[in-house]
């Protein structure tokens, strides 16, 4: 069992590209505040406390509406209704007598990225692995709000766009290893990447949003995948 300096500053190092990604990300966002009037202050803490660029946009989007607050709930839960399905599958890999606050801070920390890099690792779901991605990560997604506030329209868009690039490159160095390991994950992982595209113009998914469809697909592949190559107890 490791201690818990050690998984920290495992979570820290596996968080360095995400960190670097949110920072690029981020920046755009506050951009668009700095649009909708609001200070570097006012978005830095926006962002510390929402760590989910689909659910920040949306929330933003009621603001400059001048939404009621139950707007304003209704909104980011749909934009952010894929984290539900993934507090559901990390709450399967805690410890039975992991503490409630590990659990809820754990929670809050929640992305798509920190859950690819927890969700990948073996065994119980370890807390301090998680915070060190937290720690890394979560500063420069407040500061880069706060910065892109502050440089409003000054930095060329294909700028951002290019430093967001690290986002998926992290998000390749996630699902290369465990496709390579099992030959079932990397036809799920195929297949996913097949409708996800083609999600676009089916029917019925492509009216859809970005986060409903995700939703939709997730469950769609992983109870294929369940049904067709089930998880043998036991094994890692």
């Amino acid at each position: 069992m490791k201690n818990k300096r050690s998984v920290l500053l495992e979570g820290i190092r596996d968080g360095i590209p995400i960190a670097l990604g949110y920072f690029a990300v981020s920046f755009s966002l506050g951009i668009a505040m700095r649009n909708a009037g609001m200070t570097s202050v006012e978005g830095f803490f926006f962002s510390m406390f929402n760590l989910a660029s689909a659910g920040e946009y949306a929330g933003l989007q009621v603001i400059l509406a001048n939404g009621s607050y139950i707007a304003m709930a209704l909104a980011t839960l749909v934009a952010n209704a894929r984290y539900m399905l993934m507090s559901t599958a990390l709450s399967q890999r805690f410890h039975p007598k992991t503490k409630f606050i590990h659990r809820l801070i754990t929670g809050y920390g929640i992305t798509d990225e920190i859950f690819g890099i927890t969700i990948n690792r073996k065994g119980y779901v370890n807390p301090w692995y998680v915070y060190g991605a937290l720690l890394i990560s979560v500063p420069p997604w407040a500061l880069g709000t706060s910065l892109g506030i502050i440089a409003g329209n000054g930095l060329p868009a294909n700028i951002v766009n290019a430093l967001s690039v690290a986002l998926y490159g992290m998000f390749i160095a996630i699902i290369v290893p465990p496709s390579r390991k099992d030959k079932a994950v990397a036809i799920a992982v195929i297949f996913s990447f097949v409708l996800s595209g083609l999600s676009s113009y089916l029917p019925i998914l492509s009216q859809l949003d970005s986060s409903t469809k995700t939703i939709v697909l997730t469950i769609l592949i992983a109870s294929l995948a369940a049904i067709l190559k089930p998880h043998q107890e036991g094994a890692q």
